[in-house]
């Protein structure tokens, strides 16, 4: 690129000074305008178009509460949450890929307790889509899924024995099937007739135990191990996706995101529900509060209750959790 630049240049000074030497007002016009000409050239090689779309936001959340000498009593405590999203859009022509990464690592502290984890999420999202025309808002699309988390978790206040890890679980999802995806309204929806699911527990005391429903050990009548608990679980089934984001109302913002998955091969009608939703309210640029909840039910996944000092496995259950936060955004 800087040697066309330079020949170009050789050239313009060249035909400057062949202009220069002569004296007609109409040759003076003739290399004004075609200075102006290669200038216009010169300026149109410097412009590449990008077909990416780039977009990245950090966040800290933190709450705080102390208590010194107050009467009604308390426990002094504090929350951090670090936060990240980052998104890469590629649309050309009839095509699109999108990708987002998500991750968040939040913990706790209270008074005379250790710190404790509030939450821990990573999430992966890749979608490739082929469209006929400009015009249309349906893509003929495959998808790819990954979620797990980055420490251990516990049931606490129990901390020696951990009920899950990075990578069990990690649960995987591939499939095609028909995107609408409207940039204008800011919606997004997948439906997917074949969809695979693979679930990860790959820590084999976790996956002996059966957790998050990988086919559990097998033990004779003396407790001794026949057969390891399997790592890994394949389903194959109907998958529906949405994601919703909009400001509402000034300074207000509404996120939705809902997983929709039920398997064919193993009661066919029990819907996997993964559903998100939170509202940012905009206090200036870098500034922002959010209340949140996460809705999670899988067949799949068995609840534990403590009774008389021990933990038992029940059914599946709701599981919900609830966020308030003030906090740092920086977007670039």
């Amino acid at each position: 690129m800087k040697l066309l630049r330079f020949i170009i240049g050789f050239f313009i000074l060249t035909f400057s000074f062949a202009s220069f030497s002569q004296t007609t007002d109409s040759t003076k016009v003739e290399t004004k305008d075609s200075i102006i000409i290669i200038t216009k050239v010169v300026d149109t090689i410097k412009i590449k178009k990008s077909y990416w779309e780039k977009k990245n936001s950090v966040g800290f959340d933190l709450s705080e509460i102390a208590f010194v000498n107050w009467s009604a009593g308390g426990v002094s405590s504090v929350s951090g949450l670090v936060k990240g999203n980052f998104t890469r859009i590629y649309q050309r022509d009839n095509y699109k890929w999108g990708n987002e990464l998500i991750i968040r690592y939040g913990v706790n502290k209270q008074d005379g307790v250790e710190w404790r984890k509030t939450d821990d999420a990573f999430q992966f999202n890749s979608t490739f889509g082929y469209r006929r025309d400009t015009l249309s808002n349906w893509f003929h699309s495959a998808k790819f899924n990954f979620n797990t988390q980055f420490t251990n978790g516990y049931a606490y206040p129990n901390t020696e024995i951990a009920i899950s890890k990075p990578f069990a679980p990690a649960y995987t999802f591939l499939g095609v099937g028909a995107e609408y995806s409207n940039k204008k309204d800011q919606i997004n929806v997948y439906i997917s007739p074949l969809t695979m699911k693979n679930t990860l527990v790959l820590d084999q005391r976790l996956a002996n135990q059966g957790a998050f429903g990988v086919e559990k050990a097998i033990y004779d009548a003396d407790n001794i191990l026949i057969r390891e608990g399997k790592k890994s679980r394949t389903e194959l089934g109907f998958l529906v996706t949405s994601h919703f984001k909009r400001e509402v109302f000034k300074n207000i913002i509404f996120e939705n995101r809902l997983s929709l998955y039920s398997d064919y091969l193993n009661h066919f009608g029990n819907i996997d529900v993964d559903w998100q939703a939170q509202l940012d309210l905009v206090v200036n640029k870098y500034v922002k509060a959010n209340v949140g909840i996460h809705m999670i039910y899988d067949d799949d996944i068995k609840a534990k209750e403590e009774v008389n000092g021990q933990q038992v496995t029940v059914g599946p259950k709701i599981q919900l959790k609830q966020m308030i936060g003030v906090g740092l955004v920086y977007n670039f």
